[in-house]
């Protein structure tokens, strides 16, 4: 039964994600109210929830352009179900926008394999990217994701190898105008960006050490899952899977160096996994299978939700 509300993409079912999205996001707003005394808190909070809206449509557009789901709602509902293992994300305004901009930026590079406009694909992924990097220094590691997609599809052209670069530099001069106007003390900026902490004693209570946990495995599972079943997807989508799925590790090796760290690191890991469940959940399979791995999910997102709160 859950399974068919979103095997189908309607307005409808995207209006009940929408939905489902504000409803959460206000359940952890009301915990605290007195951020309504505060104009820029109220902007801020506004800005947040679209930022999560525009992702959530960032990985549909990504999953439907590229052939990867079949026609289905399954990718931003997963989103949803992963984004509520980790709460305190919906106030994160610095993790949440750093998120947005690695999905332009992944949704460029995806789409080279179409081999049209693959400069400006290139030079706008490692922008949106060094953007990304403002937020959260280490999604620069995502750089790596952009030489991995030259090499898939446009190797032949030495110019696509150094469009990176192009951008490094760009990116450069508007950071250092943005410092000189906001009086930043670039050297300390950087110096403090790349620090790095492998410790994992971040915890503020069992129920965080219970989400990670629940979490990791269920990404796991699915992680797994496209690995079985790769041979049998279409070529033409092999390096696009290939694409996902290294997205999904360097995200991973994100949440392992970053300092400062903390369960909300993951939300890199969101899309991409969102991507990977919606890929099994459409494999061939018993219906009451398909009811049975979406149930647990739910079940344990709501549990790790309503537990941090």
């Amino acid at each position: 039964m859950i399974t068919s509300i979103f095997k189908k993409s309607t307005p409808l079912n995207f209006s009940l994600v929408v939905i489902l999205i504000l409803v959460f996001f206000s359940i952890y707003q009301i915990q605290d109210v007195l951020w309504v005394n505060s104009t820029i808190l109220i902007i801020k909070k506004v800005v947040i929830l679209f930022a999560i809206v525009a992702s959530v449509f960032i990985t549909n557009f990504v999953t439907k352009k590229n052939g990867l789901s079949k026609d289905s709602c399954y990718a931003i509902f997963f989103y949803l179900l992963f984004f509520l293992f980790f709460p305190s994300l919906w106030d994160d305004f610095r993790l949440v926008f750093a998120n947005l901009f690695v999905l332009l930026a992944l949704r460029r590079l995806i789409s080279l394999h179409s081999l049209k406009a693959s400069k400006e694909k290139i030079f706008d992924a490692s922008l949106w990217i060094f953007v990304a990097s403002l937020f959260q220094f280490w999604c620069i590691l995502y750089l790596a994701l952009v030489f991995i997609s030259i090499i898939f599809h446009v190797a032949r052209d030495y110019r696509n190898w150094f469009l990176p670069f192009i951008a490094l530099f760009t990116s450069g001069i508007m950071f250092s105008v943005v410092a000189i106007l906001l009086d930043i003390d670039v050297i300390t900026y950087i110096d403090k960006s790349i620090s790095t902490s492998f410790s994992l004693d971040y915890f503020t209570n069992n129920y965080q050490n219970a989400a990670l946990s629940i979490y990791a495995t269920i990404a796991m599972f699915f992680v797994i899952s496209v690995f079985l079943t790769f041979s049998s997807k279409p070529v033409i989508t092999h390096s696009t899977y290939k694409t996902i799925i290294a997205s999904f590790f360097i995200a991973v090796i994100i949440y392992i160096v970053s300092p400062n760290k903390s369960n909300n690191l993951l939300i890199f890991t969101v899309a991409p996994l969102a991507i990977m469940a919606t890929n099994h959940i459409e494999i061939p399979q018993l219906k009451l299978k398909q009811e049975m791995v979406l149930g647990v999910l739910i079940l344990c997102s709501l549990f790790a939700f309503f537990s941090q709160l």
